[in-house]
C-alpha cells in the first residue's frame, strides 16, 4: 500500500530493485570536521599555511651532445609549524633511467638515462656546506645539519646537474625539423616537493601518468643556447635588446596592441642571418616569472613566431604567442594557433578568473600536448582545425587548473584534467559563433549539452574504475574516461541539470577565488561547492567520484485517481540501480496538453519507488523520464510509458 494525497492506491508488484537509499544518502560521507587549516566550508582556515620555493635557475644547451647542464638554486621558506630536519626534492628526470619505478609500471623509455646530480650544497645562517643527500628513484632527500625553523625559517639549496635529451622522451623531448632541431624542455631542474598540512612531505614517485604537485614562488632563470636559436620561455623576457633584433622588438610592441596575429619572425625569414643579433657563439636568454609553480622553455632556429594581444577583464591584456616550424603551417594547422590561444585566454578569463601571467606561448614541437605555467607544448604535426583548437584550448586551460588552483595532480588527476575539460566545453561552444561547438541538423546549437549518455558505455563495461584513484593506479585504457570525461560530464550535469548556471557559476568561481595559488584537496572543492551553492551534494560527490554506480530510472505504472483521467494521473517511478539523480518527467495527454514535472533528488530518500499525482484532464498518451536525455541512464528503454501499455485503473 502507498498513501499519498489522502488516497489509497493498490500498485502492481515491481521487480526487486538494486537500490539502497542508505548508501546513496550516507550520513557518514565527508563528515570529518573542519580544522583551523581547512575549514568545514571548504575555505582555507585561519591558520592555513603553505611553504614557498623561489628559484634562480641557469641552464646551457649543448646541441651537439643534446645535453643540458645547469644549476638550480632554491630559496626555501618553511611557513609550517614544524621544524624540518630534512628536505625532499623532485628529480623527475630519473623516470628515464633504467630501472626506474616508472619503467616497470608504464611504457617509459629509458635510453636517455636519468639526471646526473653533480653537487648539492646547503646554505643556512650564512654558512654553506656540502649536503648529505640520498636519491631514491625520482626523489632526493637532503639531510640538514640543523633543522629549518618553523614559521618562516629559510634555507638555500644549490644543485648542479646535467641530463640528455632524446627523441623518445615524453613531456620533454627533441626532434629534427627541416630547418633545425626543436627542443621542448620541461621537468628540467631539481625542485622542491610539497610539504603540507595533510601528509607532510609529498613524496609519491613520478611514474609518468600522475603529473605534478609543486610549491609556488618567483622564478629568475637564464637559458644559454647557440646564438642562431630562438628561446620561447615562460614568463617575461628581461633582455630583449641582447637576444632580439630591433625589428623583432618593434613587431612585438605592435603585437601587444593588436587583436590580429602579427608575425615576429615570418616564414620566409626562418634561419636567415638578419633574424639574429649575432650568428656565432652563444646567447643567454633571461626570463622572470612571478608567483608560479614551474617554468619551462623551448629552443630552435626553425621557429616561425607570431603573436597577438589577448584581452582580460578590467582592460588588462597579455601577450599570446606561437612558435612552430614552417612545415607546421596551414589553415587547418598552426596558422590559427595564436587565434585559438587568444580566444581561450579571453573566454576562461571572462567566465571564471583572469589569466594569471603576462604572456602565453604555444610551442609546436615534439611533445604532443603538455601544459606548464604560461607555456604549452602541442604536437607540430597537428593538421586538423578542430584538433588544433581543442589541444590549444585544453593545454592553456591548465593555467587555471592546476597552475592557478594548485592541486596535487599526482594523487588526484581529476582535479586538473576534469575541471579543465569542463571549462573547455563552454569555451569551445563560444569560439567563432560555434565553429567547433555542438551541431544539430547542421546548425549550431549553443544549448546542445546532453553529453551524459556518452559516458554510459564506460560506466557499464567490465573494469570500470572510480574517479577517486591515483592516476598511476588507473588502467591506461580508463584514465582519460575517468579523469577527463566522467569528471567534466559530472560538472556539466551539476551546472545544466542539478544546480543551474547561476548557482553553479557562483560556487565554482568561489572555489577558484578561495584556492588561487594554494593547495586544495578534493574535499575542499566539494565542500566549497556545497557551501557557496547552498546545497548538500554529498550524494552526488559520493556516487560520481568515489563509486562506480549506475543510474536506471523508469516509469513503471500509471493509474487514474478514482479511475477517471480528469481526477488526475498517479505515476509510479522506480530507481533500479544505486545511483540517484533528480528526475524530470514529461507527460503528454490525449487532448494535446503537455507538461513537465521536475522532482528533486529527495524523492529517493525513503526507497526506490516514488508515486506522484499529475493534474491531468484527459487520458495520458505517454510519460517520459528524462525527456532531454540529460542523465546517464544505462537503460533508457524503460524511461517511456505509453498508453499501449496495460493501464491499471484501481
Amino acid at each position: 500500500m502507498i498513501f499519498i494525497f489522502g488516497l489509497t492506491i493498490q500498485t502492481q508488484a515491481q521487480p526487486a530493485s538494486n537500490y539502497d537509499q542508505h548508501k546513496a544518502f550516507n550520513p557518514e560521507f565527508m563528515s570529518e570536521p573542519g580544522t583551523t587549516f581547512r575549514g568545514g566550508s571548504g575555505a582555507p582556515g585561519p591558520l592555513y599555511w603553505q611553504n614557498r620555493a623561489d628559484y634562480n635557475l641557469a641552464a646551457t644547451l649543448d646541441t651537439t651532445q643534446h645535453k643540458i647542464s645547469g644549476t638550480s638554486e632554491i630559496h626555501y621558506t618553511n611557513n609550517s609549524p614544524d621544524a624540518l630536519h630534512y628536505l625532499w626534492l623532485q628529480v623527475e628526470l630519473n623516470l628515464f633511467k633504467e630501472g626506474s619505478r616508472g619503467s616497470y609500471s608504464g611504457n617509459v623509455p629509458t635510453t636517455a638515462g636519468g639526471i646526473d646530480i653533480q653537487q648539492v650544497e646547503v646554505t643556512q645562517d650564512g654558512k654553506t656546506y656540502k649536503a648529505d643527500h640520498v636519491i631514491t628513484d625520482t626523489r632526493m632527500q637532503v639531510r640538514l645539519h640543523q633543522p629549518v625553523k618553523p614559521d618562516g625559517g629559510k634555507v638555500t639549496i644549490t644543485v648542479k646537474y646535467a641530463f640528455r635529451m632524446t627523441t623518445n622522451q615524453f613531456r620533454l623531448a627533441m626532434m629534427d625539423s627541416k630547418n633545425g632541431a626543436i627542443y621542448d624542455v620541461a621537468q628540467w631542474y631539481p625542485r622542491m616537493c610539497v610539504y603540507d598540512d595533510v601528509r607532510g612531505w609529498n613524496t609519491l614517485p613520478y611514474q609518468g601518468a600522475g603529473e605534478f604537485y609543486c610549491e609556488y614562488g618567483n622564478f629568475d632563470y637564464k637559458v644559454t643556447v647557440p646564438a642562431n636559436m630562438i628561446v620561447a620561455g615562460a614568463g617575461v623576457l628581461q633582455n630583449p635588446e641582447e637576444v632580439l633584433t630591433k625589428t623583432e622588438i618593434k613587431r612585438l610592441d605592435k603585437a601587444r596592441q593588436s587583436d590580429e596575429t602579427t608575425y615576429i619572425i615570418k616564414p620566409d625569414e626562418v634561419g636567415k642571418a638578419e633574424t639574429r643579433p649575432k650568428q656565432e657563439g652563444m646567447l643567454t636568454w633571461h626570463f622572470k616569472m612571478e608567483n608560479s609553480r614551474d617554468v619551462s622553455w623551448a629552443a630552435s632556429k626553425a621557429f616561425v613566431w607570431d603573436a597577438a594581444k589577448a584581452n582580460l577583464p578590467e582592460g588588462k591584456t597579455v601577450l599570446a604567442m606561437s612558435v612552430y616550424p614552417k612545415e607546421s603551417m596551414g589553415k587547418n594547422a598552426w596558422d590559427r594557433s595564436t587565434e585559438y590561444l587568444k580566444h581561450s585566454i579571453e573566454s576562461f578569463s571572462a567566465d571564471w578568473y583572469p589569466y594569471p601571467y603576462p604572456t602565453a606561448t604555444n610551442v609546436g614541437g615534439p611533445v604532443g600536448g603538455m601544459e606548464y605555467p604560461g607555456i604549452i607544448f602541442c604536437k607540430w604535426s597537428i593538421n586538423k582545425a578542430n584538433v588544433m583548437y581543442f589541444v590549444t584550448a585544453h593545454e592553456i586551460g591548465h593555467n587555471w587548473f592546476p597552475m592557478l588552483v594548485g592541486s596535487d595532480e599526482r594523487r588526484f588527476g581529476f582535479m586538473d584534467e576534469g575541471l579543465n575539460t569542463f571549462i573547455d566545453i563552454y569555451a569551445q561552444d563560444k569560439f567563432n559563433h560555434g565553429e567547433f561547438g555542438p551541431k544539430r541538423d547542421g546548425e549550431y546549437d549553443p544549448e546542445g549539452k546532453n553529453p551524459a549518455r556518452d559516458i554510459v558505455p564506460f560506466m557499464t563495461k567490465d573494469g570500470t574504475e572510480a574517479i577517486m584513484n591515483f592516476s598511476d593506479v588507473l588502467q591506461w585504457k580508463n584514465s582519460h574516461m575517468v579523469n577527463y570525461y566522467k569528471t567534466s560530464l559530472g560538472l556539466v550535469l551539476l551546472r545544466e541539470y542539478i544546480l543551474g548556471h547561476d548557482r553553479f557559476d557562483y560556487a565554482f568561481r568561489t572555489y577558484i577565488d578561495r584556492w588561487a595559488y594554494k593547495h586544495p584537496r578534493p574535499e575542499d572543492f566539494f565542500r566549497t561547492m556545497d557551501d557557496a551553492a547552498g546545497e548538500d551534494l554529498g550524494w552526488f560527490w559520493n556516487e560520481w567520484f568515489y563509486q562506480t554506480w549506475t543510474l536506471d530510472q523508469a516509469v513503471t505504472a500509471v493509474h487514474y485517481a478514482k479511475g477517471k483521467p480528469e481526477e488526475g494521473a498517479l505515476i509510479t517511478l522506480t530507481n533500479n540501480d544505486q545511483m540517484v539523480m533528480p528526475t524530470t518527467v514529461k507527460v503528454v495527454e490525449s487532448n494535446g496538453k503537455t507538461g513537465e514535472v521536475k522532482l528533486p533528488v529527495e524523492i529517493w530518500q525513503r526507497g526506490g519507488t516514488y508515486l506522484f499525482k499529475y493534474a491531468s484532464t484527459s487520458p495520458i498518451d505517454s510519460v517520459i523520464v528524462d525527456p532531454g536525455k540529460q542523465l546517464p541512464d544505462v537503460n533508457p528503454s524503460n524511461n517511456v510509458w505509453t498508453n499501449d501499455n496495460k493501464l491499471t485503473k484501481k
